[in-house]
């Protein structure tokens, strides 16, 4: 068994989301980066956009983790391999720092990672201290780095803010407002890196703003005061080669980008050969054994996905074939007859499953889930702001956790000859033997 690893570790969070916890992670791993430092980036919670940015700025692969989705033993393994071969490893928290359940202080104090609190105090002064000394005391055993100022207006506004902390030793600077470190967002989150041209660009400045307070002064050797000794997980279950010889097509692009690095990993390590195509450029699948339509934003390239009538086709015949197609979510609305955007202009989808789906304002669902399916169970997250319209009855549907399925709190899961579709997005590594037969025909239920 491996031993003990140190590195140095901090976990950003804030009193709730819209803080700018991504900005800042982003900030101190690119800060780093620039200075050679190997810096290994984790998300917390089942986030698809946020890793996008985090992996631009640290240039290494992102992992997400989470004590009831990915599990303890996955996340002692990735955070141990991480400390093997990085100088710094960051992890960006969700929502508020003790919101969720588990939360992302549970985490902390569960890996004893230090806690570095970003709070945005633009409409603040003296309660930026209260809500500094909150976070910190809320809970006695939660192992702290400090507090950093947010979307300061100035100089004198941060002599203020760092005159009412209680400890100065928790101050670590603030960072001045400044539009041109703005990440932008539309539904769902952040909008994904690669389409903003100016992204790197934005992750500079803000590592350059970054620069100027005492957080980002600290060096390799200061950087130490917040090192975690890390345990070795118990040896991982060696898994079959159950996809050996196969060839997964794996929908990549614009529409279809919510991907866990992780699932990606599983199925290498199932056997499989992963080709990537994109249903908004490319004339026809790849030739393959399966395909794997994951989440995205489908709605925003609904009129380029509906014209492209020879991938269309293409994956018509895969499915005549009798050939494998799992889609989740992005990738299940895209397999309907019809789109339906929120203006109420609709366009015609690829028709494997009868049926539309409508975009809505308001979030349609959100939180974690499970999917059983015969004596397999997969651990994952659902997060949409479309609904189904279909005469297709459901096969199985998900649950929440500690819940049976149910329609009003879970997700229909259908199948329509060897189209398998869900809301539902599965993390493979909760269950790889389960993900497997997502792209084998065989029953599932």
């Amino acid at each position: 068994m491996s031993s003990k690893v140190i590195c140095p570790a901090i976990l950003i969070s804030a009193p709730a989301s819209g803080q700018g916890k991504t900005t800042i992670t982003s900030a101190i791993a690119r800060l780093h980066a620039r200075q050679g430092r190997r810096v290994s980036v984790f998300k917390c919670g089942p986030d698809f956009l946020d890793p996008h940015w985090h992996k631009l700025a640290s240039g290494r692969p992102v992992y997400q983790m989470d004590l009831w989705m990915t599990g303890e033993d996955d996340i002692r393994r990735r955070l141990h391999a991480a400390a093997m071969q990085s100088d710094l490893i960051l992890i960006e928290g969700v929502m508020g720092l003790f919101d969720g359940e588990p939360s992302a202080a549970d985490l902390a104090e569960k890996f004893n990672i230090p806690v570095l609190g970003v709070i945005d105090a633009s409409a603040m002064a003296g309660t930026f201290a209260a809500l500094a000394y909150g976070l910190r005391h809320y809970r006695p055993q939660l192992p702290w780095a400090g507090v950093l100022a947010n979307r300061v207006a100035s100089a004198r506004h941060a002599q203020m803010l760092e005159a009412g902390i209680a400890e100065p030793g928790s101050w670590l600077g603030a960072v001045m407002r400044n539009p041109a470190l703005t990440l932008p967002e539309r539904h769902l989150g952040l909008t994904v890196a690669s389409e903003i041209p100016d992204a790197l660009q934005r992750l500079d400045a803000a590592a350059d703003a970054l620069a100027d307070t005492p957080l980002g002064k600290m060096t390799g050797e200061d950087l130490q005061r917040w090192a975690v000794e890390f345990e070795p997980a118990s040896q991982a279950i060696p898994v079959a080669e159950l996809l050996a010889g196969k060839t997964l097509a794996v929908a990549r692009d614009a529409a279809f980008c919510f991907i866990y690095q992780a699932n990606l990993d599983v199925l290498k390590s199932l056997g499989a050969r992963l080709e990537y195509f994109s249903p908004i450029a490319d004339c026809a699948l790849p030739a393959c054994d399966a395909v794997w339509l994951p989440g995205g934003y489908p709605e925003l390239h609904a009129e380029a996905l509906g014209s492209n009538a020879s991938m269309r086709e293409s994956i018509k015949k895969h499915w005549h074939a009798d050939r494998p197609i799992w889609a989740e979510c992005g990738g299940m609305m895209a397999l309907f007859e019809e789109l339906i955007c929120k203006n109420g202009q609709g366009y015609p989808m690829w028709g494997l499953l009868p049926g539309k789906v409508r975009m809505q304002e308001r979030l349609a669902a959100l939180g974690p889930q499970q999917l059983t399916l015969g004596k397999e169970t997969l651990r994952g997250h659902t997060f949409h702001y479309s609904s189904a319209e279909t005469p297709l009855q459901a096969v199985a549907r998900t649950a929440r956790p500690g819940m049976s399925p149910s329609p009003e709190a879970g997700e229909a899961f259908y199948q329509s000859g060897s189209v398998r579709a869900s809301y539902f997005h599965p993390w493979f590594a909760s269950n790889p033997v389960a993900a497997s037969r997502l792209f084998l025909n065989e029953a599932l239920t």
